[in-house]
């Protein structure tokens, strides 16, 4: 118990229920914690003013449950109650400042919850703060003009990654249990795979999006962060579900999957995705995965899929978002006006083939996946890299053409249309994080969790702490 913010949110819920430490003990400890590590990390960038009147009123809420027993008519306790969570600095929290990462925004205090802090408020999580991003979540690196960069907990020199950096690296730090990130292009897989925590891309409207700008965009979506596959199955169990203000929400509930283990599971290796560059490094960590795998009971083959028609279906979809979503904003960092930019280029014959191009490869990996249950690949094509960088520039000598053409690996997953989680898979020479991706058929996000927890726990790499104090 002396070190309660590095137990899973899974044990912190059953200490709670079973009355051995409160809401608000939690709550101490975690804010505990933020004051102690946060400083040099940056991760956590505005914090819940009104967390410890939630918590006290958790803790009254399991007294009364302890009174009223689990009868019919006694008070219900949620999948979550009392556990602190963050939430990413795009995600719009009533009464408390969420600045997208913008000097637009940065006194912006919404007036309402987004549907995910709902959910996850309404399964009696407590809202302790808010995660640092880059401006509205562009780039897999975590620096923005309003709190400055995050840093990465093994190695302070390095970046996190991003969108979602802040996220990762406040669960690495033991911050928090429990973080909502986004991802359409690896912004929470890339952070996760950074920082050696776990993080599931799920499968589009699994985790609703209620937009009035782009209710039918599919690459861009919310999903689940913790330290153990456990948790992040607990954290999707609430915030999953059917919403009838997004029009591709998943009807079904998400459950996890009741079988243990991948035995007989038949799963292909791509070390690269098709001839990716993958830093040498990466490469000699990722390799690793499939001989555990193997040992697991599973059939791994090496393959060599090809879906790099995913590049331009990507990149045009992309482009043509930010257009939309950004384009009549003025006083735009150059990330995001290079985007606008890139949208503002694209034609009525770009948005056709990219449509072309999704639906072939959306064809051609169903197919796959009656072959296949699951692929297996880097999550990122490089270890962390230095802070000061702005991105990634070459990759084993072959020049990155923009800052985006690094993270192929994240973002041409994007374009499937299915599941992908990260989880830790080793560390580099000198101790970096380096994760695994593992990727399943669209709506099989149970099966992807059940692969990756049974991987964690043959490796244990997850439990390796970061070098703080």
């Amino acid at each position: 118990m002396s070190e309660l913010h590095y137990l899973t949110a899974t044990e912190m819920v059953r200490l709670i229920r079973d009355r051995q430490v409160s809401a608000v003990e939690l709550l101490e400890a975690h804010l505990a914690r933020i004051e102690q590590v946060n400083g040099p990390l940056n991760a956590i960038v505005t914090l819940a003013e009104h967390a410890f009147d939630d918590a006290r009123a958790a803790d009254a809420r399991t007294v009364a449950h302890a009174r009223a027993g689990d009868d019919a008519g006694g008070v219900a306790l949620g999948l979550l109650h009392g556990i602190p969570v963050a939430h990413k600095d795009l995600v719009e929290t009533a009464n408390i400042r969420t600045t997208y990462g913008s000097p637009l925004f940065k006194d912006n205090v919404p007036t309402e919850d987004a549907l995910i802090v709902k959910r996850l408020k309404g399964a009696g999580a407590i809202t302790i703060g808010k995660t640092n991003t880059p401006e509205f979540g562009t780039g897999s690196h975590t620096v923005n003009e309003v709190f400055g960069a995050t840093h990465n907990p093994y190695d302070l020199a390095k970046s996190a990654g991003g969108s979602s950096g802040g996220a990762a690296v406040a669960l690495a730090a033991g911050m928090v249990p429990l973080a909502d990130g986004s991802d359409m292009g690896g912004s929470l897989r890339n952070p996760a795979s950074f920082c050696n925590v776990v993080g599931l891309r799920p499968t589009p409207g699994r985790v609703p999006v209620i937009s009035d700008i782009a209710a039918w965009f599919t690459l861009a979506v919310p999903g689940p962060m913790a330290r153990t596959t456990e948790d992040v199955a607990l954290m999707l169990s609430a915030i999953s579900g059917f919403d009838p203000g997004s029009p591709h929400a998943i009807t079904e509930p998400f459950s996890p999957d009741p079988e243990q283990g991948i035995a007989g599971l038949r799963v292909a290796w791509s070390p690269d995705l098709g001839g990716l560059p993958v830093d040498r490094e990466t490469a000699a960590v990722t390799a690793t995965a499939p001989a555990v795998f193997e040992r697991l009971g599973a059939h791994v083959e090496r393959v060599d899929v090809d879906i790099s028609d995913a590049e331009d279906a990507f990149r045009i979809y992309r482009a043509w978002y930010y257009e939309l979503r950004y384009g009549e904003m003025e006083g735009l960092g150059p990330n995001i006006r290079w985007n606008v930019e890139r949208g503002r280029e694209v034609t009525g014959p770009d948005l056709a083939r990219a449509e072309r191009l999704r639906s072939g490869l959306y064809q051609r990996m169903a197919r796959f996946f009656d072959t296949y249950d699951l692929l297996i690949a880097p999550v990122s094509q490089v270890p962390p890299f230095p802070i000061e960088q702005p991105h990634v520039t070459e990759i084993n000598g072959e020049p990155m053409p923009d800052y985006l053409a690094w993270m192929r690996s994240a973002y041409w997953v994007s374009v499937l249309h299915a599941p992908a989680v990260s989880v830790p898979a080793g560390f580099t020479a000198s101790g970096l994080p380096v994760g695994v991706q593992i990727i399943a058929r669209p709506f099989a996000d149970a099966l992807a969790l059940r692969a990756a927890h049974a991987f964690e726990l043959a490796t244990g790499y997850g439990l390796r702490r970061p070098p703080l104090s």
